[in-house]
């Protein structure tokens, strides 16, 4: 298979390999029905800790989504669902009214932009930008440099984005670039968290906090916590809350792959 990719021998030279960025990790606390603290959500594969999310990095996601959809969450939600009456949905909330009526400003304003680069191209641009500065592997000034790039490139999509058709029946080009313009938030976030965080730990390395020998040097004293970032409104810097990260049974430790 090597082989007819690349057209190389790995019995002549050596296989070019190249790290990738794992699925996650860590991932939702859940019990043995996979059911998670808040009742009724049930979380399956990686994106819970129960085989290895929490202690290997994505080793066989495969498995874990295959035997939590086949084996498992058929026995246990059946059962949750008949232990469980549907509740009753009205939309009269106020924070529906007001999703509905953001949703529908969105949309009447991506589809009045009517400029020349498509939501493909932007989304491309994001992601040489956080491909290359926002990686597995990250500097600060690859980060300062992304924190600069992604609000121009923000500002241009909101500008000059092209999204034909309609918002009347289904419109793929338009859930593009609702997507495209939520990543535009979340790659800022993710380069302004990763710039605050001075260590190398988990899927995070920084180059300039590490050994001699290339491994990760960690600084639980000053980062064992989770930041929650919170919205400030739009082109407005976002506010960080820190929840601290208590360990009671188990000993914080370096992950090496030596």
């Amino acid at each position: 298979m090597y082989k007819k990719i690349t057209a190389e021998n790995a019995y002549e030279q050596p296989m070019r390999i190249y790290p990738a960025p794992h699925y996650t990790m860590g991932g939702l606390w859940v019990d043995y029905n996979l059911e998670s603290n808040v009742p009724g959500l049930f979380v399956l594969g990686e994106a819970n800790f129960s085989d290895h999310g929490a202690n290997r990095l994505g080793a066989s996601a495969l498995m874990q989504g295959l035997a939590d959809g086949y084996f498992i969450i058929p026995s246990t939600i059946a059962d949750y669902l008949a232990r469980s009456g549907p509740g009753k949905v009205t939309t009269d909330h106020r924070a529906f009214k007001e999703s509905i009526e953001g949703i529908e400003n969105m949309t009447e304003k991506l589809l009045s932009i009517n400029g020349k680069k498509s939501a493909t191209e932007f989304h491309h641009e994001l992601g040489r930008i956080m491909w290359d500065s926002v990686g597995m592997s990250r500097i600060e000034a690859g980060l300062k440099t992304a924190l600069e790039k992604i609000p121009a490139l923000r500002a241009e999509f909101w500008d000059n984005v092209k999204v034909t058709g309609t918002g009347k029946a289904l419109n793929q080009e338009l859930e593009k670039a609702g997507r495209v313009a939520d990543f535009l938030e979340f790659g800022e976030l993710m380069a302004r968290d990763a710039l605050e965080r001075k260590e190398s730990c988990g899927g995070h390395f920084r180059e300039e906090f590490q050994t001699q020998e290339g491994e990760a040097t960690r600084d639980d004293k000053n980062f064992s916590y989770v930041a929650a970032w919170e919205f400030n409104g739009v082109d407005k810097a976002p506010e960080m809350h820190k929840e601290p990260l208590e360990f009671e049974n188990v000993e914080l430790a370096v992950r090496s792959y030596k």
